[in-house]
């Protein structure tokens, strides 16, 4: 009877050592994988679907199948994670551009890429794209947009990023509050809309420093106002519950005080 109940207790502590060792080895191989950003990869696009998908969210929004929030979530998705930064670069020819970026004293140089077409795809794409390019302490000056829903997406060096609601429009200024104060590197992106982060401001800390831009027009039917940027100086009069009452300024003050 005893040599019964050993016999069990080495079986039992046997298998318990095998599937321990299984555990141990399963658990490291996630480990692995993980930390390689190998299972992420299983879930990159092509460059053919990317674009695809894209335009797609696109149509969606500007049809008013997609709210903006929706479409900030899944277009910020794309960009950070389901197409790799090299092949991106790839596709808008950004070596090209990084050759002779044609840098400002003052704000950001846009350069507008070419997307190419798709097989069998829509002859031209319901978003709009461009490249900035900054000099060392150079920025994106703060400013916010009308009727439009626009991403960004760091292609090279960090930028000081800062994201603001848009509360409500006054004459001579937009209360606003502060959502987002973060450094920015190679491959984060972010998002505005009419409803969510509607002003941005990028700063950058390095140079030359690249940023890639989405952008689509026309996303709420209702808003008649022009998609033009709205500049403001994001360091008003401080109110309470976080809000600040910011100026709106001109094109030339906002790049004087923040270029």
């Amino acid at each position: 009877m005893k040599d019964s109940h050993d016999k069990a207790l080495i079986t039992t502590r046997r298998d318990f050592g095998r599937k321990s060792i299984q555990t141990l080895l399963t658990v490291s191989l996630l480990e692995h994988l993980c930390s390689g950003n190998l299972l992420a990869k299983e879930a990159r696009l092509t460059t053919e679907k990317w674009l695809s998908q894209v335009n797609e969210i696109g149509l969606s929004i500007k049809g008013q199948q997609l709210k903006q929030t929706q479409w900030q979530t899944q277009v910020e998705d794309l960009l950070s994670n389901h197409i790799d930064l090299p092949e991106l670069l790839k596709l808008i020819n950004f070596e090209a551009i990084a050759k002779n970026p044609k840098l400002m004293n003052n704000g950001a140089r846009s350069h507008r890429p070419r997307m190419p077409k798709l097989q069998g795809g829509p002859e031209r794409y319901v978003f709009g794209q461009q490249i900035f390019a900054l000099r060392k302490g150079c920025s994106v000056v703060p400013h916010g947009h009308n009727n439009m829903a626009t991403a960004f997406l760091i292609l090279k060096g960090n930028f000081h990023g800062r994201h603001y609601d848009r509360i409500t429009d006054e004459e001579k200024h937009m209360i606003i509050k502060p959502t987002i104060d973060s450094k920015f590197v190679p491959g984060q992106s972010s998002s505005i809309s009419d409803e969510k982060d509607n002003v941005h401001w990028f700063k950058a800390e390095d140079e030359p420093a690249f940023i890639f831009n989405i952008h689509v027009f026309g996303v709420s039917p209702k808003n008649k106002k022009r998609t033009s940027r709205i500049y403001i100086d994001p360091f008003g009069e401080k109110l309470d519950d976080g809000l600040i009452r910011a100026p709106l300024i001109d094109h030339d003050e906002a790049h004087k005080k923040f270029g």
